[in-house]
């Protein structure tokens, strides 16, 4: 596998208004925006079927619903949901650029329609609008219609391209955002890279996480264009001490080691954008990295059992490092037998531990994804779509930069896909992202 240049590809200039039926991205924003300033009200059969769902108020926008049928994540409060929420089972994830045609004012009413029809699908509502209008398409796609909400967060964030010359924004760049530097053992595809707009959706459901990309990528029709996407299921880390350890498609277990995303203390010195910062409005988010990790399964599932526990410097059935006896005892990285450290010198969780850089720690929210079979091996393609959440991109670099010159994984592995965005904070009543991102 060679380097693939990450070049932007160059964007399709047609009208793509006119190839969805003749209804123009205004018509729809407009049907839309009617219907947020209603957003509060039920809509359509869809909230009806739905019954009745508790909600979360908790201060950071990360709390679920403790009834049983419930499934609902608030999507307004101090950071936004899809961060420190417990992890969810699916994700759909997708970027976007924009329109060579759209401008500053195009952007802002998206944004704006945006958080009207994400707040309401979080709610298990359909997008909101006009759905007596027989002259147009259906405001929702209805896939999620009589489905629970599944936990559902969309969280999103801006690439370094949107804060160029195009939309007036350059002055309001966060300090830190700027591209990933080419970082040992990349080998990445612009196809799977990059992004002037990113939309992480988690959720219990598959279906539930789709529809949110779906509806969104619909109302984006001649703002934006679609980039990349990406379906992840078996979450690979997690994010709270009450659930189970996931393992990953090598069969370890993933994010043994994660921060705790309910201690505060924590969040706030690793995760969360700080006073540091100059650009008041990213106060309060986070800095998000997604790495595609392609993994050679195919080589790994021929590697004996101890070499594959010396990669990873666990052992394979418990979790529990090749020092301890249950998977949450604290590796010990001095002990040594025969002369050789017993968590070898290029075991992962070594070279990945904060103890070995400088207390440094990062936020993980991973997931698996399959991409089917080698045409031409025939082998499983497939491996790690890494998520992670930073108070500053350079805790990424940090870590990968150590971890693609030594790691004794590398052998099994290839990042072949990178994003940089910064998620903004969450919103207050009567907010959106339009007003929020410009000011």
């Amino acid at each position: 596998m060679t380097d693939t240049p990450d070049i932007t590809p160059e964007p399709d200039h047609e009208d793509r208004s006119a190839r969805s039926g003749g209804v123009s991205r205004r018509r729809l924003l407009g049907a839309v925006g009617a219907g947020a300033a209603v957003a509060g009200a039920a809509v359509g059969a869809g909230a009806t079927a739905l019954g009745t769902r508790g909600k979360s108020s908790g201060p950071g926008g990360s709390g679920t619903s403790g009834s049983g049928g419930g499934q609902v994540v608030a999507f307004r409060g101090a950071h936004q949901a899809g961060i420190a929420t417990p992890s969810q089972d699916r994700l759909c994830f997708a970027t976007f650029d924009a329109d060579p045609a759209a401008t500053k004012d195009d952007l802002a009413d998206l944004l704006k329609t945006w958080t009207a029809a994400a707040e309401a699908m979080t709610e298990g509502r359909p997008v909101p609008g006009d759905e007596g209008d027989l002259e147009a398409p259906p405001d929702d796609t209805g896939e999620a219609v009589g489905l629970a909400p599944g936990n559902l967060t969309i969280t999103i964030g801006y690439g370094p391209g949107l804060f160029d010359g195009r939309f007036g924004l350059a002055g309001r760049r966060p300090s830190a955002l700027k591209k990933l530097p080419h970082l040992p053992k990349d080998n990445l595809d612009a196809a799977n890279s990059d992004g002037d707009l990113c939309v992480q959706a988690c959720a219990d459901d598959p279906q539930v996480a789709f529809h949110a990309v779906r509806n969104l990528r619909r109302l984006a029709f001649g703002t934006l264009v679609p980039r990349w996407m990406e379906l992840g299921f078996g979450r690979t880390s997690s994010t709270s001490p009450a659930q189970a350890t996931p393992r990953n498609l090598m069969g370890f277990k993933d994010g043994t080691r994660n921060i705790d995303a309910s201690d505060e203390t924590m969040m706030g010195r690793h995760v969360w954008i700080g006073d540091e910062e100059p650009q008041r409005w990213a106060r309060g988010g986070s800095y998000l990295v997604s790495r595609k990790i392609a993994m050679r399964m195919e080589e790994w599932d021929r590697d004996p059992l101890g070499d594959q526990q010396n990669v990873f410097g666990r052992f394979k059935s418990s979790g529990a490092p090749l020092t301890g006896h249950a998977e949450r005892d604290t590796p010990d990285f001095h002990a040594k037998s025969g002369g050789q450290y017993v968590i070898p010198a290029d075991a992962h969780i070594r070279l990945a531990a904060h103890e070995n850089n400088n207390g440094l720690r990062i936020l993980r929210r991973g997931f698996s994804y399959t991409d089917g079979i080698d045409a031409v091996t025939g082998d499983l393609l497939g491996g790690l779509f890494f998520i992670a959440f930073m108070k500053n991109p350079d805790q990424f670099i940090t870590l990968q930069t150590a971890l693609g010159q030594h790691d004794a994984l590398n052998e099994y592995i290839q990042h072949v896909g990178s994003g940089v965005f910064v998620t903004p904070p969450g919103l207050a009543a009567g907010q959106d992202w339009g007003g929020q991102l410009f000011g």
